[in-house]
């Protein structure tokens, strides 16, 4: 058997869109993913639906997945002849234990590449509206670990080379640590008066920020009860937050989304919001799966109606594996949508719109096995593939719920409803309890009449049925429990 090849990439710091071209390439080719949990795991929605994904951080039944562990995933995997990425969070050697990893990997001849991601430590300042280095405030900068190997997992640092030589100093992962660094600090010379902030989940919409001095920062977290993860950023150069800070005046900052979806993932609709500085988690999570289909009596009709672009290639891979002359195909072709359409038409098909089809009783609709066909009884179906709930992502999405504070929840269609309804039944939420203290939007009054039948409370729909409507609608609506 062939080996195969592992890719050891850095996710970035949180933001999904922050990830290196290369990094997401690696993803949407991987076989395997093994990854952290400070890795953005919307990121895995990029891979291939059979990807086999694996989860290194802790779970309620487990410590941590060791180290050595992870490095004999990672050779096992490759051995197979897989195409392995190890995703990290931030940059894979800064903190990642990389090296070692790699290490592991070439002991066993195993061909592997290290892709570079963002760092955190210099990605969340400059969210936070700060930049690390100035040439009228800081002129030099450093990266440190606030925790390590020794019993009380107090860090041995060199404290008097860092008061002396370093204007701005990032410590990651260290709130527990907090009295300790300053103390030391302070102990080696830094004033008292050294601006201190942490930055909580940087660069997601969820970003926190805390700011003090070396004084007064151990009490201002204390209090705040703030908390991993998080970076403690040290230096002047923290002044500058007031002038520049930019991501905390988003017009979606603050908003955390539950989007509810029936199609495809990272949808236009999300990415609009994050674009506006909102977290999105979306759900459920499907997959497809194609079903061998029967064309034998496409000819037959008279009207055929596509429900979805992917239908159209489904439908024609079939007719081409069926062998069938298409000119023996008489019926007019339909669309669903406008891109169902433009699908229709890439095959030199000019189609018509759903509602300019005359009623019939010679009528195909092709599409998966979600399709509502109320209006259309007589109509025959002709299911070209399924989307089922993905059952790798149903733990993914609780860690994210657990992880986040949502407060707001969108219905962009009548079908997201039910859809949202039976993936939170596969979690083992009830739907009703969840959404209680939670702004329900939806995207026409169709979607919230909907939403209303099952007992959701409603916030309100936007002017239009559109994208951008609904984002505008949001901008000027405060979030549940700040009116």
């Amino acid at each position: 058997m062939t080996t195969g090849r592992v890719f050891l990439v850095g996710a970035g710091p949180g933001d999904i869109r922050l990830i290196t071209v290369k990094g997401l390439e690696a993803i949407k080719q991987a076989e395997v993913i093994l990854y952290d949990r400070l890795a953005n795991p919307k990121l895995l929605e990029f891979a291939p639906d059979d990807c086999e994904l694996i989860y290194c951080g802790k779970l309620p039944d487990r410590h941590i997945l060791r180290q050595e562990k992870i490095n004999d995933l990672l050779v096992e995997k490759a051995l197979e002849g897989k195409r392995v990425v190890r995703l990290k969070g931030g940059d894979p050697g800064v903190f990642g234990r990389v090296g070692e990893e790699a290490a592991a990997l070439a002991t066993y001849q195993i061909p592997f590449e290290i892709v570079p991601g963002i760092s955190s430590g210099i990605a969340a300042p400059l969210y936070a509206g700060i930049p690390v280095t100035h040439r009228e405030h800081a002129e030099s900068f450093a990266v440190v670990t606030a925790h390590d190997k020794s019993d009380d997992g107090k860090p041995m640092l060199d404290w008097e080379g860092l008061v002396r030589g370093v204007d701005t100093i990032a410590f990651y992962m260290g709130v527990g640590n907090l009295p300790f660094i300053c103390e030391n600090l302070i102990a080696h010379g830094k004033p008292l008066t050294t601006p201190v902030i942490l930055i909580q989940w940087g660069t997601f919409g969820r970003q926190k920020t805390l700011q003090g001095t070396l004084a007064d920062i151990p009490e201002k977290v204390r209090e705040a009860k703030f908390s991993n993860p998080a970076i403690i950023l040290v230096g002047e150069v923290i002044s500058l937050r007031e002038k520049i800070s930019w991501f905390e005046k988003m017009p979606l900052y603050g908003r955390q989304i539950l989007l509810a979806r029936t199609g495809e993932s990272v949808s236009g609709l999300a990415q609009g919001l994050m674009e506006k500085g909102a977290d999105v988690i979306e759900f459920p999570k499907w997959k497809k799966i194609v079903i061998p289909v029967d064309v034998s009596k496409v000819t037959s009709y008279d009207h055929i109606l596509f429900s979805s672009p992917e239908s159209v290639e489904e439908f024609f891979q079939a007719i081409i594996d069926k062998g069938i002359d298409i000119r023996k195909i008489q019926a007019d072709f339909f669309g669903r949508s406008s891109k169902s359409l433009k699908a229709l038409k890439e095959r030199g098909f000019a189609a018509r719109p759903i509602v300019d089809m005359p009623e019939t009783d010679s009528l195909l609709i092709v599409g998966d096995d979600l399709i509502v066909k109320k209006e259309y009884a007589q109509a025959d179906v002709l299911a070209t593939s399924k989307k089922v709930l993905d059952q790798q992502f149903i733990p993914i999405f609780q860690r994210m719920m657990e992880e986040a504070d949502v407060n707001t929840v969108v219905f962009p269609s009548k079908a997201s409803i039910g859809a949202m309804i039976e993936g939170l039944k596969e979690c083992s939420i009830e739907a009703s309890e969840l959404f209680t203290n939670l702004q329900v939007v939806c995207m026409g009054q169709q979607t919230r009449n909907a939403a209303e039948e099952v007992g959701f409370k409603t916030d309100g729909i936007p002017q239009s049925p559109t994208k951008e409507a609904l984002i505008e609608y949001l901008e000027h609506r405060p979030i549940s429990g700040e009116r």
